[in-house]
């Protein structure tokens, strides 16, 4: 389905229901005169790939508890490479907006795997919206396998994951308003031997064991955020999860720190929504054509990728927009470099929609990216895949040998 657009900045869903502009939209009851009664609902079925009534307002918020971190290498799950491949590489899928269970899903995860061998690909990325149209019912739902691990199958390797609109939606699918259905997948992550997200943003530095808490410095670090909060096409009504609410503060607090005190030569920032975009949905602080209000336009994201990532940061890797980018860095972004990878299941409408400098760009085909991280650069082979033979050529190569900033100075 395509992605559905509220006729107005910051609304709540109810309003954006009641406006009649949402397909099959029936108007619902306030918030505070809903009943509970008593339901055993498939809400996949009920939504039809459009809105859901108000009945789904009552399905439980599903907030559960975040879990640890584990040693991935001794509870059966995949683990994290701890040295380079034979190629003094580390070589990582990247994936982004796959959650369909469609043939581009599998066609795009059947190419990918076709090259885990020739490029030694030790880990992956998946950069939100893994569940669509609406995120998971439970930690249990069946989804998962249908959406993640069926099409994944033979891309063993720890998979590192962030939340995106798609995965933390209430009553309009896509709309990001409820954010707290995203706990479903990290408490999935404690069942999964590919799926990794110890908590709703993190980081992971490799070699497996460097950093702060292991011996030597790592060679990169990956820093996985959040952005829905602060992007959603909805007011978000649960003040913990406000763009100015105590999560987002804390999300940012714990970033800034982190990239401050990383020791790694390379920085990665993965967050489902990009900061700059060619593409239909446009950049932080425009998303949509919307330059107004505090969720719809992405103004707060926008402030938080300029304030905290810029010029600290080699890479931001994004989906959300379901095409292939590779935009260019400047001084508006300190030199770190824009990378949008939305294209695993879906493609986008064939054009550019505005003119950001760029190494290369797709925006009708679809396709993955492999990121190769060694001491001397950091490489992105952009690969488009063509669905019907399940094969991948590459398209573009852009390499970079000299890092943002240089690695935090060891303390004491």
């Amino acid at each position: 389905m395509c992605e559905l657009i509220p006729p107005q900045a910051d609304m709540t869903e109810d309003q954006w229901v009641r406006s009649g502009t949402v397909p099959g939209g029936e108007p619902t009851t306030p918030a505070a005169t809903r009943t509970a009664p008593v339901l055993n609902l498939n809400r996949r079925t009920l939504l039809g790939g459009a809105v859901a009534g108000a009945a789904l307002a009552v399905l439980p918020y599903g907030a559960a508890a975040p879990a640890a971190a584990r040693d991935r290498a001794v509870d059966g799950k995949y683990p994290f490479p701890t040295a380079p491949n034979g190629n003094g590489e580390f070589a990582v899928l990247v994936t982004g907006d796959a959650g369909t269970g469609e043939e581009g899903q599998f066609a795009v995860a059947a190419a990918a795997r076709d090259l885990m061998a020739s490029e030694q690909i030790g880990l992956a990325v998946g950069l939100g919206d893994n569940i669509y149209e609406n995120g998971p019912e439970s930690a249990h739902d069946s989804e998962f396998q249908d959406k993640f691990e069926k099409p994944n199958t033979g891309i063993d390797v720890p998979w590192l994951m962030v939340l995106g609109n798609h995965d933390c939606s209430g009553l309009i699918p896509g709309s990001g308003g409820d954010p707290a259905r995203g706990d479903r997948e990290v408490a999935y992550a404690t069942t999964s031997k590919r799926w990794y997200m110890p908590s709703r943003y993190y980081s992971v530095a490799l070699p497996a064991g460097s950093g702060a808490h292991g011996s030597g410095d790592p060679l990169v670090e990956f820093f996985a955020l959040d952005t829905t909060p602060v992007s959603s096409y909805v007011v978000q009504t649960d003040p913990y999860f406000h763009w100015d609410g105590p999560y987002m503060r804390e999300q940012r607090a714990w970033l800034d720190g982190a990239l401050k005190e990383s020791r790694a030569q390379w920085k990665i920032v993965l967050g489902h929504h990009p900061y700059l975009n060619n593409g239909e949905h446009g950049s932080a602080g425009s998303y949509d054509g919307f330059t107004v209000g505090h969720y719809t336009s992405g103004v707060h994201l926008k402030e938080l990728y300029e304030e905290v990532v810029c010029g600290r940061a080699d890479l931001i890797l994004s989906g959300h927009d379901h095409t292939l980018q590779v935009l260019e860095p400047s001084a508006r972004t300190g030199g770190t470099r824009q990378v949008v990878c939305g294209a695993a299941s879906k493609t986008g409408d064939g054009k550019a929609h505005f003119g950001l400098p760029a190494a290369w760009q797709d925006f009708a085909s679809h396709g993955f990216m492999v990121l190769k991280v060694s001491p001397k650069g950091l490489t992105i082979d952009a690969y488009t895949v063509d669905v019907a033979t399940r094969t991948a050529k590459l398209a573009h190569r852009t390499r970079t040998g000299t890092p943002v900033t240089a690695p935090a100075a060891v303390s004491g």
